[in-house]
Order: structure tokens, then sequence, then C-alpha cells
């Protein structure tokens, strides 16, 4: 009986907590990717901007693919969102030299790469989960699964 109780403790670690915080280390992980692309586009679209003519001409999504005709007549500055509900109204060299600074610092030295230290943090998570599994697998007295070649 103390080894089916200790199995459902060790079955419900994994379950409420390392996969819980495999998760969300994983949802942040993509949140940081996410920004990465976001920096991105907004860098190529305020480079195309600066080529643009003024007036500059252009269709704005309402909202459920709805868009609209819109004409913006002097394209040279534009608003920032700084984080936090903040704005800043900046020239378009001025924003691009803001993303410039925005992107190195979610693209920094290898050994501080947000991205890389969550993606270590997700590889520690699903050691534990196998090395718990393993431990389940032993007091449970269940034969070693077949081993298989990954393609």
């Amino acid at each position: 009986m103390a080894a089916a109780e200790k199995a459902q403790r060790y079955e419900a670690f994994v379950s409420d907590v390392l996969q819980r915080d495999l998760r969300r280390v994983q949802e942040q992980r993509d949140a940081v990717f996410e920004q990465q692309a976001q920096v991105l586009q907004l860098r190529s679209a305020l480079s195309r901007l600066q080529d643009a003519a003024a007036p500059l001409r252009t269709q704005v999504d309402l909202g459920c693919n709805f868009f609209v005709s819109a004409e913006v007549p002097d394209p040279r500055r534009v608003f920032v969102a700084l984080g936090f509900g903040f704005f800043a109204e900046l020239t378009l060299p001025e924003a691009l030299r803001h993303l410039e600074r925005r992107s190195s610092l979610l693209q920094s030295p290898a050994p501080f790469r947000l991205s890389d230290s969550l993606t270590r943090d997700g590889a520690k998570i699903r050691a534990h989960i196998r090395l718990v599994l393993e431990g389940l697998r032993e007091l449970q007295g269940l034969q070693e699964p077949p081993v298989t070649s990954d393609p």
C-alpha cells in the first residue's frame, strides 16, 4: 500500500508541478520569440515608411479583417509603445534606434540570452519529469520500455 501511495504522490507531483512549470517556461519563451518577431516586423515597416512619400495612403485593420482606407499627411513622426501603457512620439530615425536597442536586449550575447535561458530551464524540467517517471517505473516494478530510434 505504501508503494501505491508514493506512486500517486509522484504522479501528482509530475502533473501538478512539473508539467505546469514546463508550460509556463515554454509560454515565456514563446512570448520572447513573439517580441523578437514584432520588433523585426516593425523595423521593416519603419524602414519602408522612411522611403515613402508624403502623404501616405494605407489601409488599417479595424478588426476581424475589416479594413478602411487612411491617409497620413505627415508620416515623419510615429508613436512607439514603450511598455506599461506609455507611448513616445519619435521621428523615424529615433524610432529605428529605439528598435535597435530593444532588439539588442532581446538578442543579448549567448550566455545571457533570455530565450536560451528559458530553453535550458525547459530542458531541466523535462529531465526532472523523466527522472521522476523512471523512479515511478522502478517503484511499480514495470519493465523498461523498448528502445526506439528517432528518425
